[in-house]
């Protein structure tokens, strides 16, 4: 059965005709959460127009889509998440920066949208095989380029590659295929290595994000309604059934009634709710004093990123700057590295930064590191502790230093310029970061499995109504960065919610 079928709900009078205009507080689905997969959700479901539809997301609406070589994530940016997190179990605290924007961080990163691989899939349940999720891939973008069997044209998101590489680009492409590696012309082929251009969510230099491709088209259907700067506090249940969402806005608290509740506020956003509202790991809950609703030890747990070093280098000349192209054109990718020539220093890319050298990331993409999500309060409104636990096996500290000195090997064929204190060898512990690239902490999995989220179909187990739609039901990290996999996972949680996959 549709989940827009107009059947009563609890705590909604059926009295009115017309229910678009009748209640406003109740939705037949309740989107939380406007970022990158929120946005796919809600502007597929609404579709039908006998479905109303209610997007809610706690920061402004999306920003004009800016040009793909500025970023605006820095220190001063108002359309950011601060979340306080922890790289390694030894190191101090850092802050991690996600979007909050209608968009989400979609809407100011740098448009890279490379698809997850086949081999990747492997590791996820049966029924979310390559040859199954390929559909999907194809449904969400238009990319005029590559074999027309894994590529679709005629789907909301643009999808586009740098054909005039920027001088860091070509150099460092015709130095990895002097060393051995392929050249690769497209990476969203199921399993693609080596070197090449980057998909791109973009067009003619400006990133589109989900909600310019999503949500823009559709702004005047009646049956869809964006409200920003609403923060979802905490879940409403009736016994095992979800009915809607306590939200905050503008100093005020009100409940939004909902038929279903799609959660699309990420890999922090998503966990952090759900304890929240008495889902989670019951330890943690009653150790903060929280209601314990439903014990679901998975919630939180198995956080994944992709560790980041970056060999900074002295450019032998200038690195040219144009806002408009992209701050990474080309990849390389291994069997387990990704390696990333920046084409101008993150100085000149995102604004009040200062670092003027140039870098290559080196970015280890089947980490064995686990994290989790920590809730550090009661109050819903503090920030949890992402804490990562990065490298914590020998694999991942030789893997990661191995990679390092590739990317000096590279780096001095190419003659882009002399690293900076450092070069073959460079501890891989020094300058650390993270690829911002979480996933997990409610995954998908088969009944008995204990530390499962969410079944096959994304749907919250234990709980009626309840579904999770974005990055946080990867059941393993992606080899890739997440971004076309979070929007392939909302085209198809869209599908389930609406009743169109069986």
């Amino acid at each position: 059965m549709a989940r827009c079928d107009r059947a009563p709900q609890p705590g909604r009078s059926d009295a009115a005709s017309d229910p678009v205009t009748a209640d406003l507080s109740y939705s037949d689905v309740l989107v939380v959460g406007g970022g990158s997969a929120g946005c796919v959700v809600a502007g597929r479901v609404s579709a039908d127009p006998a479905c109303v539809v209610t997007l809610v997301e706690s920061g402004p609406r999306a920003v004009a889509s800016g040009p793909l070589g500025v970023l605006p994530v820095g220190p001063d940016s108002d359309v950011v998440w601060r979340h306080p997190a922890q790289l390694r179990e030894d190191a101090p605290e850092t802050v991690l920066a996600r979007g909050r924007v209608v968009g989400g961080s979609g809407a100011v990163n740098g448009g890279y949208f490379v698809r997850a691989t086949a081999a990747d899939f492997t590791r996820w349940p049966r029924s979310w095989s390559y040859e199954e999720v390929l559909p999907h891939f194809r449904r969400l973008e238009s990319d005029p380029f590559g074999d027309r069997a894994w590529h679709g044209d005629s789907g909301p998101m643009p999808v586009t590659r740098t054909a005039d590489l920027h001088p860091v680009g070509a150099a460092f492409v015709g130095a990895a295929t002097d060393a051995g590696f392929d050249h690769r012309a497209d990476l969203n082929e199921p399993d693609a290595t080596g070197v090449g251009p980057v998909p791109l969510n973009a067009r003619a230099g400006v990133r589109v994000s989900t909600a310019d491709a999503y949500l823009v088209p559709h702004a005047d259907r009646p049956n869809l309604r964006v409200h920003a700067g609403v923060r979802a506090v905490r879940l409403v249940l009736d016994g095992t059934r979800v009915v809607g969402a306590e939200v905050e806005e503008g100093g005020r608290m009100r409940l939004l009634r909902a038929g279903t509740v799609v959660l699309c506020a990420g890999a922090v956003g998503t966990p952090h709710l759900l304890m929240h509202s008495g889902i989670g790991p019951a330890q943690q809950l009653s150790r903060l004093g929280l209601p314990v609703v439903l014990d679901r030890p998975g919630v939180g747990q198995g956080l994944e990123d992709h560790p980041e070093a970056t060999l900074a280098y002295r450019p032998a000349g200038s690195l040219p700057y144009r806002p408009d192209r992209a701050v990474l054109e080309v990849v390389l990718e291994t069997d387990d590295l990704e390696l990333r020539p920046y084409t101008a220093p993150f100085g000149a890319a995102i604004p009040g930064v200062d670092d003027p050298f140039g870098r290559v990331g080196v970015a280890l993409m089947r980490p064995d590191s686990r994290g989790e999500i920590v809730l550090r309060s009661a109050d819903p409104a503090v920030p949890p502790l992402v804490r990562y636990r990065y490298l914590r096996s020998d694999a991942d500290r030789a893997a990661l230093g191995a990679g390092l000195d590739l990317a000096a090997a590279l780096l001095a064929a190419s003659g882009l310029g002399e690293v900076a204190g450092g070069g073959a060898g460079t501890d891989p512990l020094a300058g650390l970061g993270t690829s911002m690239h979480l996933s997990g902490g409610c995954a998908m999995g088969s009944a008995d499995d204990p530390h499962a989220v969410v079944d096959d179909r994304c749907r919250v187990a234990g709980v009626d109504g309840l579904w999770i739609g974005d990055g946080s039901v990867f059941p393993s990290l992606p080899s890739r960065g997440p971004h076309a996999t979070v929007v392939m996972v909302a085209e198809r949680v869209a599908r389930f919610v609406a009743g169109l996959d069986a």
